[in-house]
């Protein structure tokens, strides 16, 4: 029952700094909600094309591209690599959706 108590947490907690992630790019919140979607939104956010998406779909290949996305998403508002690896352990979701960091453009852009 604890375990499960503390799963919920983390999902919900999860659910809230990408809702507040969302909202401080200036995207709907609730697209943190939409399985795909989401997806579709913090390719915008971090300015990477839309058909990347094809390449979560590629098993191993997600992998790579989760964390290159994660670091543009932290990159994106102003703060290191790091923060964007310490996203897949929830850690660095909560700096950037509960934290002072700020909105910057999307990282890729240029890339």
């Amino acid at each position: 029952l604890i375990m499960m108590l503390v799963w919920l947490a983390l999902v919900v907690g999860g659910i809230a700094a990408f809702w507040k992630i969302f909202t401080k790019a200036g995207k709907p919140g609730w697209a943190a909600l939409v399985p795909i979607y989401n997806y579709v939104v913090l390719l915008e956010i971090i300015g990477r094309p839309i058909w990347w998406i094809v390449l979560l779909l590629i098993p191993f290949v997600n992998l790579v591209v989760i964390i290159i996305m994660l670091i543009d998403l932290a990159k994106s508002f102003g703060k290191s690599a790091l923060v964007g690896l310490s996203v897949i352990i929830l850690i660095g979701a909560f700096i950037l959706g509960f934290g002072d960091a700020k909105y910057q453009g999307p990282a890729a852009a240029g890339s």
